[in-house]
């Protein structure tokens, strides 16, 4: 077990003499998100002493709103897990539940938030990373549309999936914090400016639910625990208790979402993580032989077992004679989960399920399984593929054994502040 959440008990102040949105709250770091004189490791022994020269500009922003940055937060190796287990720094545990994981891979950062050590946090989603870890532990977790914010100094894991969103304790709190991070980047060509129909995200947490359409997706549900099912329900009567009104709708592809979502991912993860060899990045090896020799030396030594796994899978798949087999076709299914939720949404303002199927396990639970590790993220990944954006919230404690139960909620590209009124209406 690690001692702290934090990978670094440093402070990163913000200007503090400066009048801005955030000055004098604390903000937390999900530990692959680069931080200019502070160590960055990914949760990796591989980048166990790396220092950016640079700050991501989600950082950048931080500390022109007056942010005072507390600490960079424990994380699955390289974004690859769904409990902070395969952290080389020892897993994070559960202030809502003791004894069980926070969800990952941003687990850290959710936790912080949770346990009072930070008001605010910052993670990634590549597949579910922010909406688990806040369902696990009963915050506030936003996605945000694929472009909305730059990420520009995150440490990349699926370049096509990923996207840096808030944890707050509040929607009101995460949304504050998604002022200060969305809009464009020159340094990032995916970024987009959005034109907001309020003042700001903050604005859009008003509760009012009156007349909005929910959808609730049936294959998202119907694969959940019985005690999450029924939390799930619980929180859609409240919203019906406000004035929304829900149906039940269809996405038939996400029967294939989650094996279309890893081979992408672990295809990107496989290119990407091409450049920590010892030389670019990763420790020096006394390793003899060729360059080969060393390449395999280095990379056996810096990751952990998940991280092999999925580059040894991605690699795999983009091999000659396999591309087409696997990378082509989890492509094709990727373009038809994006139409499902296109046309669900053209009969819904936002879409509604379990953020998980599942709750938070037990440590050590899923250690030995990886394939159940996966199929917990049934209910988020599916979004990703279809570079939407949503939000987790917490919708209660699931009867059969009390652990927190997260809502998610999905809305239609750049919908953002669609999600926050919404989620609002729940506090």
């Amino acid at each position: 077990m690690a001692d702290t959440i934090f990978i670094t008990d440093e402070r990163i102040d913000g200007d503090t003499d400066a009048d801005g949105p955030l000055t004098g709250r604390t903000v937390a770091l999900k530990d692959n998100i680069s931080t200019e004189g502070v160590r960055t490791t990914c949760g990796s022994a591989m980048l166990e002493d790396y220092v950016p020269p640079y700050d991501a500009t989600v950082v950048s922003r931080l500390k022109d709103a007056g942010a005072t940055i507390v600490g960079k937060t424990n994380m699955d190796e390289f974004g690859m897990g769904t409990t902070t287990e395969t952290s080389a720094f020892g897993p994070t545990d559960n202030p809502a539940a003791p004894g069980h994981v926070p969800g990952g891979s941003s687990g850290g950062s959710a936790a912080a938030v949770a346990a009072g050590e930070a008001e605010l946090a910052l993670g990634s989603d590549t597949g579910g990373s922010i909406r688990c870890p806040a369902a696990f532990c009963g915050v506030v977790g936003i996605k945000p549309t694929y472009g909305l914010v730059s990420r520009y100094g995150l440490v990349a894991y699926g370049n096509s999936l990923e996207q840096i969103g808030p944890f707050g304790e509040t929607v009101e709190d995460a949304a504050a914090l998604l002022d200060v991070i969305a809009g464009p980047d020159d340094r990032d060509a995916t970024t987009r400016a959005v034109e907001l129909d309020g003042e700001s995200y903050a604005d859009a947490a008003t509760g009012d639910v009156d007349g909005l359409t929910i959808g609730v997706p049936t294959e998202l549900v119907e694969g959940a625990d019985e005690g999450v099912v029924d939390t799930f329900w619980d929180a859609i009567a409240e919203l019906e208790a406000q004035g929304a009104e829900y149906h039940e709708v269809s996405l038939p592809s996400v029967e294939h979402a989650v094996e279309a979502y890893y081979v992408i991912a672990m295809s990107e993860a496989s290119s990407n993580l091409a450049r920590f060899d010892g030389v670019r990045y990763g420790p020096a090896t006394d390793a003899d032989g060729n360059w080969n020799e060393t390449f395999s030396a280095v990379r056996k030594e810096g990751f952990g077992d998940e991280v092999k796994r999925r580059i040894l899978l991605g690699t795999y798949a983009l091999s000659a004679g396999y591309h087409d087999k696997y990378y082509k076709k989890a492509q094709d299914a990727r373009a038809w989960v994006k139409q499902d939720f296109d046309e669900a949404l053209s009969e819904a303002d936002v879409l509604a399920s379990p953020t998980m199927p599942v709750t938070p396990f037990e440590q050590g639970e899923s250690l030995d399984d990886p394939l159940q590790m996966y199929l917990a993220d049934a209910n988020t990944v599916p979004v990703n593929l279809a570079d939407l954006p949503a939000i987790s919230v917490p919708a209660g404690e699931s009867d059969a054994d009390g652990l927190p139960v997260g809502l998610q909620l999905v809305g239609p590209s750049f919908g953002e502040e669609r999600l926050i009124r919404a989620a609002s209406a729940l506090e």
